[in-house]
């Protein structure tokens, strides 16, 4: 297939089916694979949307510079759209992140600005906020109050799914900005207002990359909870089980919020007569490759990785 540009490849992600994965064999799992985006990732779908409003509505000029804070993939995903527009990007992000996410960043020319792992994503809002404040002519997408975050999938990524598999009966994936289960869930819930959207979050106080525990204070106002009909806890070390088995038993490389969201995929399986789940996998494994994941037992990596933020 050609494409006049590597934004006109974002979306349109597979639809696989991972009933392997599935506990209950009259309920059929499927996994929408978002680490097909050009560069790995869902966060391309957003990034493309709030950079492209912007500019259509003139808050983003030519050659204007962009800050951003980020786990990672949203910084990547501006790094790369960023570069073929003309805007350099900064992005502030904790120290703990995947050596991988730090290298594709700097692949695509983005200048890092490191805020303290042990605060999670909250400390680089903040440190982002604070740096916005000292750069008043630098745009701020904000991924976590641009209303274009839940709106990229509103118009792209729920009408993929219902166009795959229309008589899906739940849908599943990450919380971390809530972008996704607020866009999708509200275009589903219009489609058929009997699918289940189900969040899958971490624990309180986990180090997590991509994925927040609501408890742990900020919810980010993009998030609309109202469109939620559950919530299911997921622990690190489940996540990396379930990651790596899902490629073990499907072939499926994804990275460790993916397996949050097969775990709860599972569990609403488990709790289902029949049925089709989709869940959303946010990204690929390779950004994770360094943890040592798929080649180690995790009890021999634990305390390696519990350092790290990796969902």
């Amino acid at each position: 297939m050609l494409y006049a540009s590597v934004l006109d490849m974002i979306g349109n992600t597979p639809l696989v089916d991972i009933s392997a994965m599935s506990p209950n064999p009259r309920v059929s799992i499927y996994a929408k694979l978002e680490g097909q985006n050009p560069t790995g990732s869902v966060k391309d779908r957003i990034a493309k949307y709030m950079i492209e409003d912007a500019e259509r509505t003139g808050r983003l000029q030519p050659g204007q510079a962009i800050l951003e804070p980020t786990s990672g993939n949203t910084g990547i995903a501006l790094a790369m759209i960023g570069r073929l527009k003309g805007h350099p990007v900064t992005v502030v992000m904790p120290d703990a992140v995947s050596s991988e996410r730090v290298e594709l960043l700097k692949a695509f020319g983005a200048e890092i600005i490191y805020s303290e792992g042990n605060l999670g994503t909250n400390g680089s809002v903040q440190k982002a906020l604070e740096v916005s404040a000292q750069h008043p002519d630098w745009f701020m997408p904000f991924q976590y109050e641009n209303p274009e975050n839940p709106h990229a999938h509103y118009e792209t990524t729920a009408p993929e799914i219902i166009r795959d598999l229309p008589n899906l009966d739940a849908f599943v994936s990450g919380l971390g900005t809530g972008g996704t289960l607020t866009g999708v869930g509200r275009r589903l819930k219009e489609y058929n207002p009997a699918i289940r959207i189900i969040a899958a979050a971490p624990h309180p106080g986990d180090m997590v990359q991509g994925l927040r525990a609501l408890e742990d204070g900020y919810i980010p106002p993009v998030f609309d909870d109202s469109v939620l009909d559950g919530r299911i806890v997921v622990d690190s070390a489940t996540s990396f089980r379930v990651a790596k088995d899902l490629t073990h038993k499907t072939g499926v490389f994804g990275g460790i919020s993916g397996g949050a969201a097969v775990r709860a995929a599972q569990r609403t399986a488990e709790r289902m007569e029949s049925g089709k789940v989709v869940c959303l996998l946010a990204d690929g494994g390779w950004k994770y490759l360094s943890s040592g994941l798929w080649s180690r037992d995790y009890d021999d990596i634990r305390e390696a990785v519990e350092e790290k933020m990796w969902w």
